[in-house]
């Protein structure tokens, strides 16, 4: 089995290079039962993917991890290592300390945990700059222990620079990065990489898309064939990207050197961003406690899986004919604002 990769956050947090996001537990993409899920993270862990991603607004998600590391504890005097990060998403309001402080023990709670791993913090209106306000009360909190590590959700370039030169430490900053979306490579990725700032990426396998199953496939346009909010969600970046013809085109030169490197579409479409400069990690979707739907053996498959220059190069070729998606929807974030 892979030896999953790790990384060093900029508080000390040592993290998996490969996250279990939990996005996939919210509800959104069909019903969940929260025992079988608590139960199904375990088989993750045995395999060295210790890093669960969760937020506040993913439905039960930070129950679940509650529950399944209230049993872990239970069973052993000396749990195994796991990292949990967090969310934090508030609604437009008051972000005074109470405020804040009420919303990391919410989670605290939840979490059955004394300390959170990571916060990951987004805010929606960037006119509303009561994210400052925010943000410098989660700094004290880091500062008083209850938080470790001090992160960003969908922040844009602009913001993230603005937030680090009032001398707030950010740790990452969680983005779409793809081989649809690839705008963090524009301007975030030289800012995170001059400021020790790690990119956490999602929608790295366009929720589905980006696998043997759409290769050759007609297009999807149907709420019965989009049958998640993750497929529909990226079925619309792939719409704005270049269109399902230019997708086919990708699937099959991706398909070439999965079939060249004996492993799937998906492995070759995580390493490709784990390979990008500035990625600390790629969170993949969980659909923990369905049957049939763990993926980790794949998933390990893209810890040990090197591409070659040449194929690099073929899957550069048809990614540069797609659209630019920094005009369509502005940097990392703009598509939530």
């Amino acid at each position: 089995m892979a030896q999953v990769p790790k990384v060093h956050l900029a508080g000390g947090l040592e993290i998996c290079r490969i996250l279990n996001g939990m996005w996939q537990v919210s509800g959104a993409h069909g019903p969940v039962d929260p025992e079988r899920a608590a139960q199904a993270m375990e088989s993750y862990v045995n395999a060295g993917l210790t890093t669960f991603d969760m937020a506040d607004i993913y439905g039960p998600a930070e129950e679940i991890f509650g529950r399944f590391y209230s049993q872990v504890k239970t069973r052993s005097s000396s749990p195994p290592p796991v990292q949990a990060f967090t969310k934090w998403v508030p609604r437009p309001g008051s972000m005074d300390r109470k405020v804040v402080e009420k919303a990391i023990q919410r989670s605290l709670d939840r979490m059955q945990v004394d300390t959170l791993d990571c916060v990951q913090f987004h805010w929606w209106d960037y006119n509303d700059k009561r994210y400052l306000e925010a943000l410098g009360h989660l700094a004290d909190l880091q500062q008083e222990g209850i938080i470790r590590e001090l992160s960003l959700t969908n922040f844009d370039t602009k913001r993230l620079e603005e937030i680090t030169g009032k001398g707030i430490c950010i740790s990452s900053n969680q983005v779409q990065y793809s081989l649809i979306d690839r705008r963090p490579a524009v301007h975030m990725e030289r800012f995170c990489l001059d400021h020790g700032i790690q990119l956490l990426t999602y929608g790295t396998l366009g929720g589905g898309l980006l696998t043997e199953k759409y290769l050759g496939r007609a297009e999807p346009k149907s709420r019965a064939e989009l049958n998640t909010a993750s497929l529909g969600k990226y079925k619309n970046m792939v719409d704005m990207w270049g269109g399902w013809g230019l997708f086919q085109e990708l699937l099959a030169v991706l398909d070439t050197v999965a079939k060249g490197r004996s492993c799937s579409i998906a492995s070759v479409a995580t390493r490709y961003i784990l390979d990008q400069p500035a990625v600390g990690g790629v969170i993949v979707g969980c659909r923990l406690g369905v049957p049939g739907a763990e993926h980790i053996e794949d998933t390990l498959r893209s810890c040990a899986l090197e591409l070659r220059p040449e194929d690099v190069s073929a899957i550069n070729g048809v990614l540069q004919r797609s659209r630019d998606l920094m005009r369509v929807t502005g940097d990392c974030g703009g598509e939530y604002r």
